[in-house]
């Protein structure tokens, strides 16, 4: 039908065994072992392709999770998101498998240079012509700040104004670098590059020091789309002035339009427009030929499920032991310097420990939706409607079944009601999503450092 807003749907993965769901890798069926080789990624992007998703969103952290019990013991038992690959190395590779699939990586600001970072970017982008995005991530975990260098992480505000900052050294590079037409590729007269039209960017800030030509000649979308997944006071003001694309974590769809108004002011705020955003929520969803069907496989995946490796991993969210609290006795959430929003959540909650290893009874903290496809569609429709938002970052359960029952059962149910595509828009991974240009739009903040 038409005028209904089409739901954005990624695909939210790791290059772990484990991610959100804990304790499913022991299911008899998953595969999620298998994640060290490649045909394993080429034929999860060909099963996502396969059902129109926007883009596979890979997640990534450096460090371990070592707060619950003061120790990495349960996080090596159950695989919580360590051992953990390189995700960027998985893009070429899927991309070489499909056509229009997009690519959200995550990338921690301070793992790399930013004139090493931008080129690497680059190079992706050209690959896979302008269907790769950049989640962009400031780090929580004291464990990765050790394993960089350093004594512990950075106050949490501190590390958004290095973030800033991080962007502001990326723009110029992708943006500022090079003009459009400085590739001439000129045999004849042997000019592969106008000299006049390439150009070193200086910056000399609080963070960071750069003189240098981008190594990368501009790519089809230059700056890759922009993801980012915080909603404290902060990391709303970042996402205002940099994110396209937010990922928020909602208990609820209320919760949910919360913050995506919150989150859509901000931009106007700074001069950007409130559609200039897609808000994606995590969900899990749990799906199947039949309502009776769906609701079995939910019940045999509870079995497999591990909460306590949720709870080990919500502790490294909020920097919280809740191994040494009591199943009912009072949690005192304090000031955090990890992730802030999912501290304030657990707060006004005034979650015990028996309530949260509730709320992570399928291993991780996402919203589970199960039903047969048109339970799912409709639900699906109704977070979108009624939580304001754009789309949802879809975890996984049992791999590879939880995408492949996704795109069996539920995308014809969802298209049957209009809220979702038929075919691929043509065109980058930023004009699929927004229906523009390849190009950061004149309005976004970049736009100042462009050539």
């Amino acid at each position: 039908m038409p005028g209904k807003k089409q739901i954005l749907l990624n695909a939210f993965n790791m290059n772990s065994v484990g991610h959100i769901n804990h304790g499913l890798w022991a299911h008899p069926r998953d595969q999620s072992h298998r994640y060290k080789t490649l045909d394993y990624w080429t034929s999860l992007a060909q099963t996502l392709e396969r059902g129109l998703f926007d883009g596979v969103f890979l997640a990534d952290i450096i460090g371990v999770y070592d707060i619950y019990q003061d120790s990495t013991d349960l996080t090596v038992r159950e695989s919580i998101q360590l051992p953990v690959n390189d995700p960027l190395l998985l893009v070429s590779a899927m991309a070489a498998a499909t056509k229009d699939l997009g690519f959200g990586v995550t990338v921690n600001v301070n793992s790399d240079a930013p004139y090493l970072f931008a080129r690497r970017m680059s190079t992706l982008d050209h690959l896979t012509d302008g269907r790769v995005g950049w989640n962009i991530v400031t780090g929580y975990l004291d464990s990765a700040a050790r394993a960089l260098g350093q004594d512990a992480q950075a106050e949490h505000d501190s590390r958004y104004d290095r973030a800033d900052e991080y962007l502001e050294v990326l723009y110029k590079l992708w943006e500022g670098s090079w003009d459009d037409n400085a590739v001439l590729l000129d045999k004849d007269n042997r000019i592969f590059a106008d000299p006049g039209k390439i150009r070193p960017i200086t910056h000399d800030g609080a963070f960071y020091r750069s003189h240098g030509y981008h190594l990368s000649e501009p790519s089809r979308q230059r700056t890759p789309v922009l993801y980012q997944a915080g909603t404290s006071g902060r990391g709303r003001q970042f996402a205002a002035r940099h994110a396209e694309c937010v990922f928020i974590t909602a208990t609820d769809k209320a919760a949910a339009r919360t913050a995506a108004r919150a989150l859509r002011q901000e931009a106007v705020d700074v001069g950007r427009r409130p559609d200039d955003i897609k808000i994606f929520v995590g969900a899990t969803v749990v799906t199947g030929a039949t309502q009776r069907e769906a609701e079995d496989r939910h019940a045999e995946y509870l079995r497999y499920a591990n909460p306590e490796a949720g709870l080990a991993h919500f502790s490294a969210s909020t920097g919280i032991d809740f191994s040494k609290y009591d199943l009912d006795e009072q949690i005192v959430y304090g000031t955090s310097n990890a992730i802030q929003s999912a501290t304030q959540l657990a707060k006004q909650r005034g979650w015990t420990k028996r309530q949260l290893l509730a709320e992570l009874a399928i291993g991780g903290r996402y919203p589970a939706i199960v039903g047969d496809g048109s339970k799912i569609a409709d639900e699906l429709g109704a977070w979108i409607e009624e939580g304001e938002i754009d789309g949802f970052n879809l975890t996984r359960t049992v791999v590879p079944e939880s995408y492949e029952d996704f795109v069996e059962h539920v995308v014809p149910a969802l298209q049957d009601r209009g809220l979702y595509k038929t075919h691929y828009a043509d065109g980058s991974l930023r004009q699929k999503i927004f229906g523009e240009g390849d190009r950061l739009p004149s309005r976004h903040p970049a736009n100042i450092y462009r050539a």
